[in-house]
């Protein structure tokens, strides 16, 4: 039995407005906030919103078989809440239908990961709890920002927890091999491995809607034909997907809808099924390990993570970011730790990108800027601010082994206290179940008490009326 795995993607950006070097040090907002309004509504109108309703439909039509996941960044949630809070409603609906699986991924879908295990951890923590309080789920796969993965990655990710991650299918890696397959990680062999089938995945994403592709128009029922096509042994395709590509990056007019609310009852006809991720590494065992030295991602021709990190430009302002990473976990200042997170979004450095050719229209489509320089100067010129913000509370002057010697000391503080919880938890436990104790007792007790009081007063009445009758029988016997 072959089945589908179909991913959605829900993410968007803080987006900078234009931050001039002469307010480094007098405004210390850098959001724009009309354009991110802007943006995420005319979207989540022409997109979300109709594709969410759609999944709905297919969701009842299938009577519930029909079944996908979706990965949504913490950033886009809270403009979500702020500027559509009717989608938010929607995904609740999805939720609730016990069909739609809910994926972890870092809070600011930052590159974290590739520099600072501790911050990607907790990225990917507050995220799943907040998926737990607005959907009622605990997340058991990961999605990584852009499906960003590699060895060093992987005991990072089964160390949070998670029993498998979804990544890129990059040819590079896998050679001969297909995407296909459930695999395992090569340096952590208990994770499980799934892999974006990308021909399938681009056929929808990028292909659908172009009239010189050959095999244009697309419909589902030759969609799922090339789906039934792939070998026997090969069970699993995951497709994932960008939820703007719906609506968004091909028009409603272009029948994309219509196309995804066919896939269902045209994979019914193939005996073809659809499953959530965590089904997949449920029902199917790894086939084998995957060795992946370098990080891989879904963006650009290559498949590596130079979409955000492939010239100087970018290197520079990622580098200056994650140098104030300790001092801003020592902070207790929440305006300055929610923009520590939101100047972390991969899209900063992806607006900065000086690729050519195919690559480059890509990046330039996506971007608010005019160039690569623009962008780069204007996220300079708010991180200047930030960081003198930062060095407000936690001076540059302090060295590293100091600072160094700071965290160690509260770290132990912190697992000290941690300890002394767990006691006084215990110490609490042990007295409730005294006190249950005790009050299951202290009936009984009251109830063997009880009775004795009329036993001793009747025997102590009957000594006293054989010592009386000898008093008086006493004076008798010596009369005589």
């Amino acid at each position: 039995m072959k089945a589908v795995s179909l991913n959605f993607e829900i993410h968007q950006p803080m987006r900078l407005k234009r931050y001039r070097f002469f307010d480094i040090g007098n405004d210390h907002y850098y959001y724009d906030d009309f354009l991110n309004d802007d943006i995420v509504t005319r979207i989540a109108q022409r997109s979300y919103i109709p594709a969410a309703q759609t999944l709905l439909r297919m969701i009842e039509a299938a009577h519930g078989t029909f079944k996908c996941s979706i990965s949504i960044s913490g950033v886009a949630i809270e403009q979500l809440e702020q500027y559509v809070p009717e989608m938010i409603d929607l995904l609740k609906k999805l939720a609730a239908t016990d069909c739609v699986e809910f994926l972890a991924v870092p809070y600011a879908h930052s590159l974290a990961s590739l520099t600072d295990p501790e911050e990607f951890a907790e990225q990917v923590r507050v995220l799943s709890n907040k998926i737990n309080v607005l959907f009622g789920v605990d997340p058991q796969i990961l999605r990584n920002t852009e499906l960003i993965y590699s060895d060093e990655i992987a005991p990072q990710i089964l160390a949070m927890g998670y029993k498998g991650v979804l990544t890129e299918g990059a040819k590079h890696i896998l050679g001969w091999k297909s995407p296909n397959y459930v695999y395992s990680a090569a340096s952590a062999p208990k994770l499980k491995v799934l892999m974006r089938n990308a021909k399938l995945s681009d056929d929808i994403a990028f292909r659908f809607s172009d009239t010189s592709w050959d095999a244009y128009p697309l419909t589902a029922d030759k969609y799922m034909d090339w789906v039934a096509a792939t070998p026997a042994d090969e069970q699993i395709v995951n497709i994932c997907l960008n939820l703007e590509t719906f609506g968004g990056i091909h028009p409603a007019e272009s029948g994309i809808f219509q196309f995804l609310e066919a896939l269902p009852r045209m994979a019914a006809e193939r005996g073809i099924v659809f499953w959530t991720p965590s089904e997949a590494i449920k029902k199917l065992k790894p086939v084998d390990q995957l060795v992946v030295m370098h990080p891989i991602s879904n963006a650009d021709e290559a498949r590596d993570v130079s979409a955000w990190l492939g010239n100087e430009l970018q290197n520079e302002a990622f580098r200056k970011l994650y140098t104030v990473a300790e001092r801003v976990r020592l902070c207790q200042d929440r305006r300055l730790k929610q923009d520590w997170w939101y100047l972390q979004g991969s899209d900063h450095f992806y607006y900065m990108s000086t690729k050519h050719l195919a690559d480059g229209a890509v990046h330039s489509l996506f971007s608010p800027y005019e160039t690569p320089f623009q962008a780069f100067t204007n996220y300079m010129n708010v991180l200047a601010d930030f960081i003198v913000r930062v060095e407000d509370q936690y001076p540059m002057e302090i060295e590293n082994e100091e600072l160094n010697a700071l965290l160690t000391t509260i770290r132990n503080q912190e697992r000290e206290i941690a300890t002394l919880n767990k006691e006084l938890a215990s110490a609490r436990r042990d007295l409730e179940h005294y006190n249950e104790e005790h009050a299951l007792r202290e009936p009984k007790a009251k109830a063997e008490k009880a009775p004795a009081k009329p036993r001793c007063a009747k025997a102590t009445k009957a000594e006293k009326e054989p010592k009386a009758k000898k008093a008086k029988a006493a004076p008798a016997k010596k009369a005589e």
